[in-house]
């Protein structure tokens, strides 16, 4: 007991350290130039309401696609959830992550529960909620990969125009390099499937051992990596585009934001503001990453060139419409979710949803953060804090 204590404490410590280190660099970049209260006034009245409707349309696509991409998961394993119950799992979800302390690995519990609720076997829904959290992370890190390779090819643009003997044959020993590296590592995994086709669960074991720790907190990962095969390619299609539309969607309410106040910044700069500042809003630092989160954008979108009170106005009004309005909806979506549905598809269950607290033990719940809301409440049976970020899914 006193080692866990001063790993969290210790935990504590890092994470309000690495909130002072953002708030210092906001502050620097911030130094005489933040807004006053008149010119934010101003900007806010000025606004072109006609983007601003287009913003808020952006943001509800983006909550539908995160329904959408659960509610695609969940067919894939043969359990049916009604549209507007996933898009009331979206919102609620998304407002305990931003508005409780853990609000994440509630989050997750939640929607395991709420899977669980409409048919989903324990280790479907534990497997669903994991893949989720996956597929939300490769598309950001897609969309990441996405932006280096536009700013790679127009540097390479501008080399080849300036420099071309040279840069060809960069890019020719380069491209060579690549294929080399993809032909020899698929070899390698050939040979190793070949020689040990049980070398991933025999490399658990040892894991397991060595670091148990560890090795708990991988398991529900490796658990919903096999599960994965079973998915047809049909849907893995639909959910992968569910999640890039859900991030895509997030970043033109940004964008039609900003054109509301008229921000004199290219799609480009904008996009890469964005990028930069989901980096600290993966981080938990705060609940939603409130008041970070405000601060970093401001930051940025200053320094790639916007006027103070402008910036200040699109932060405003791009947090309201992505973070403070899906509080109080997400509250309302909670309370309907109470109310299970009438004729719930079981998708290979065979457990029945009173199992919850069996199957949250079955997860792992050393690391639980129980006691924090009341026990009759939906989230009394919180899933074990890394795996519920085993996941990261793109909440508030």
């Amino acid at each position: 007991m006193p080692a866990k204590v001063g790993r969290r404490r210790s935990l504590t410590a890092l994470r309000v350290a690495v909130v002072l280190a953002v708030l210092a660099a906001a502050v620097i970049t911030l130094h005489d130039k933040l807004p006053s209260g008149a010119e934010v006034t101003d900007a806010l009245l000025a606004a072109d309401p006609s983007w601003l409707a287009v913003a808020a349309v952006a943001e509800f696509v983006s909550m539908g696609m995160f329904a959408r991409q659960q509610r695609r998961l969940l067919i894939a394993f043969g359990v049916r959830m009604s549209r507007h119950r996933a898009l009331a799992l979206a919102f609620s979800r998304s407002a305990i992550a931003i508005s409780l302390p853990a609000g994440s690995a509630l989050s997750a519990a939640y929607a395991y529960k709420q899977f669980r609720v409409v048919g989903a076997s324990r280790r479907t829904a534990a497997t669903v909620m994991v893949l989720s959290g996956l597929l939300s992370t490769a598309a950001l890190a897609l969309l990441y990969a996405t932006g280096a390779l536009a700013a790679a090819a127009a540097r390479l643009g501008d080399a080849w125009v300036t420099d071309p003997g040279p840069t060809r044959v960069s890019a020719v020993l380069t491209l060579a390099l690549l294929i080399f590296v993809g032909l020899l590592a698929q070899r390698s995994a050939w040979q190793v499937r070949a020689r040990h086709p049980r070398a991933g669960a025999d490399r658990l074991a040892g894991l397991a051992d060595r670091w148990p720790r560890l090795a708990g907190a991988l398991r529900p990962v490796a658990d919903a990596v096999r599960g994965a095969r079973a998915v047809p390619a049909r849907h893995w299609g639909l959910a992968v585009a569910a999640a890039l539309a859900n991030w895509l969607t997030d970043l033109l309410c940004l964008y039609a934001v900003a054109r509301a106040f008229q921000l004199p910044l290219d799609p480009v700069t904008l996009g890469a503001a964005y990028l930069a500042v989901q980096i600290v809003r993966q981080i938990p630092l705060t609940p939603g990453g409130i008041g970070v989160i405000e601060v970093s954008l401001l930051a940025a979108l200053i320094s790639g060139g916007a006027g103070t009170g402008a910036a200040a106005a699109t932060v405003l009004v791009y947090r309201l419409l992505s973070c403070w309005l899906v509080i109080p909806v997400g509250a309302g979506s909670w309370l309907a979710l109470r109310r299970p549905p009438r004729s719930p598809v079981s998708g290979g269950g065979e457990e029945p949803v009173e199992q919850l607290p069996d199957a949250v033990a079955q997860l792992g719940d050393r690391g639980a953060v129980a006691g924090q809301v009341p026990e009759q409440r939906l989230l009394e049976h919180p899933v074990e804090h890394r795996v519920g970020h085993a996941g990261l899914h793109r909440e508030r």
